[in-house]
């Protein structure tokens, strides 16, 4: 259990720092190269700055971590994306409400990532790890085809509907990468990502030099992953 805790310790913080500075670094974009993902910027701005807001948004997370963490005995994006970040910009709001002088500081974010970060994965490492194997079981089956089922396919088809309503431009590059993207990888999401900015950058600017390169390097990138899956053998044996 000392081993576990030590671990978690030196793991949470490091990655609650990572994740934490990312985030803020999202906020001084494009001034600066950002670190972060979307859906942390946009969770965070949806808190207002009220420190409780964010505790409680990263709360109710915490128990989908833990249930995933007991079940599947891994962290999942709730942990790092979601109660980590929030309850770093939390407890520097608690003290400062101008969000400027905290959680769009990575520095203070950094230090503040770190310490929530080490609570939080010392915490659900330290309930995997006293959680009988039998409830574990359960919590697997249970929660495993669950897990699938939101990967493939209602995350795509809630993307793929988003490219749709972004134009029709912009739906015809989501559709056609998110398929050759389910082919090829498993998953239409990458693809589909990939159409709505291909698709938006064409329909705001046309087909200028910038958009044409942008084409290019996911072609190749779709025809470079295509040949390592050996995607190209199966099309040849299929016929």
């Amino acid at each position: 259990m000392l081993g576990i805790i030590i671990k978690s310790l030196i793991i949470g913080a490091l990655g609650g720092a990572a994740i934490a500075a990312g985030a803020a670094r999202m906020f001084h974009a494009p001034k600066v190269q950002s670190m972060g993902a979307f859906r942390t910027l946009g969770e965070l701005n949806a808190c207002k700055g009220d420190p409780v807001t964010h505790f409680s948004f990263g709360l109710g997370f915490l128990f989908n971590a833990a249930a995933s963490v007991v079940a599947a005995g891994a962290l999942t994006q709730d942990a790092l994306h979601r109660v980590i970040p929030n309850w770093a910009a939390g407890s520097l709001l608690l003290k400062n409400k101008k969000v400027e002088e905290t959680m769009h500081d990575p520095a203070k974010m950094l230090f503040a990532g770190a310490i929530s970060g080490a609570i939080v994965v010392v915490f659900l490492n330290t309930l995997a790890s006293i959680i009988p194997e039998s409830m574990a079981v359960i919590g697997r089956n249970i929660l495993g085809p669950a897990a699938s089922l939101m990967i493939n396919p209602v995350m795509p088809i809630i993307f793929w509907l988003a490219a749709l309503d972004a134009g029709k431009t912009t739906g015809i590059w989501g559709t056609i990468l998110g398929g050759l993207a389910h082919m090829i990888m498993g998953n239409a999401v990458p693809g589909i990502v990939l159409g709505i900015l291909i698709g938006q950058s064409i329909e705001e600017h046309g087909y200028i030099k910038s958009t044409q390169v942008m084409i290019a390097i996911v072609t190749v990138l779709f025809i470079i992953i295509a040949y390592f899956r050996d995607f190209f053998d199966k099309i040849i044996a299929l016929f």
